[in-house]
């Protein structure tokens, strides 16, 4: 029962990442109407953001000693972080905090990099065929692809847990079921908690401030609301840098989870694109629902004793379950009626 549990709390984390990116892909798509397949290259380039970073951060001043020599009778080299000498004591907080402080680049970075890709590229394509805004943001995902290998190779970026948030917890014991030896890894847990109070951000933010109820009212009559005499065009430009925010965001917090490389956002991609699907295409709630869901499923069909008796089905048993979901019931989870059905 203990596995149990920790396998469910590694699908809540995972359906975390997925449930962030799917969240995004369906405020785009809910909005602007675009399948936008470069969505998976915003949660990747929100990973680099942690790595650029880290790198800036940890920049040395290199001096040679004066009184202490190497065993070959040279020098020794010191080096000491630039922003240890600036800001001190501070200085090595952010250095080892590095990934946290990195929400603070990455959010104006992403918000920048999701504007302007929909007021470059995706705004051309709103009255075209879902059949090429996926090729033509499959191609600028490519392309982002290479960009990113270009800059920072094609081996992965590690990036460090702060030193307080490394180890395990004792769930049990925080439970109050001593008897249970539960441990968790303390990062997991945050990344948990950071997915959930995002979601629970952009949820408030939409129901309860007057530009998120307009662009509700968008979504669900455009026209109408354009007749208003507000320009909805903008607001949705707007929540489109917003989705690519909330990718930045999740791809951050998950760079000491998984290293990021130039091929983050193509192996997350493909799993997104199922969540949206299974949850309801232009559904909030579906995205979020579908991709816990499943992470949670994916999750359990990789303990040992299911792979026992089915070899390979962690591979592929969200496939499975999406193909069953739809079967029953084509809109999705929590989609419209109507909405991929015909």
């Amino acid at each position: 029962m203990d596995a149990f549990f920790l396998q469910v709390l590694n699908g809540l984390d995972k359906g975390g990442a997925y449930a962030l990116i799917a969240l995004g892909l369906t405020l785009v798509f809910g909005t602007l109407g675009v399948v936008n397949f470069a969505h998976g290259a915003l949660f990747m380039i929100g990973a680099f953001c942690a790595v650029t970073f880290r790198k800036l951060i940890t920049l040395e001043q290199v001096v040679l000693s004066k009184t202490e020599l190497s065993p070959w009778g040279t020098p020794l080299e010191i080096r000491t972080p630039y922003a240890q000498q600036w800001f001190g004591d501070f200085g090595n907080v952010l250095i080892d905090y590095s990934v946290p402080f990195s929400l603070l680049l990455a959010i104006p970075v992403m918000l920048l990099i999701g504007i302007s890709m929909e007021r470059g590229l995706i705004k051309h394509f709103y009255k075209r065929p879902h059949a090429e805004q996926i090729l033509v943001t499959f191609g600028l995902a490519i392309v982002l692809q290479e960009i990113v290998k270009t800059f920072f190779g094609a081996n992965p970026n590690p990036q460090p847990i702060p030193q307080a948030l490394q180890g395990a917890a004792d769930l049990g014991v925080m439970v109050g079921l001593a008897q249970h030896t539960i441990t968790y890894p303390i990062w997991r847990l945050v990344y948990l908690l950071f997915s959930l109070s995002v979601i629970a951000s952009v949820f408030a933010f939409l129901r309860f401030t007057t530009f998120g109820m307009v662009v509700r009212a968008g979504m669900a009559d455009r026209e109408t609301v354009s007749m208003l005499g507000i320009n909805i065009d903008k607001r949705f430009t707007i929540m489109f840098g917003i989705a690519a925010v909330v990718a930045g965001l999740a791809g951050v917090m998950y760079t000491p989870i998984l290293p990021p490389d130039y091929t983050l956002g193509m192996d997350f991609l493909v799993l997104s694109f199922i969540v949206v699907v299974v949850g309801g295409m232009g559904s909030l709630p579906g995205a979020v629902l579908a991709g816990f869901t499943l992470g949670v499923v994916q999750s359990l069909a990789s303990m040992t004793a299911v792979k026992d008796i089915l070899p390979g089905i962690d591979q592929i048993i969200i496939y499975l379950v999406a193909v069953i979901i739809l079967l029953v019931r084509p809109r999705g989870l929590l989609g419209k009626r109507g909405v991929m059905e015909n």
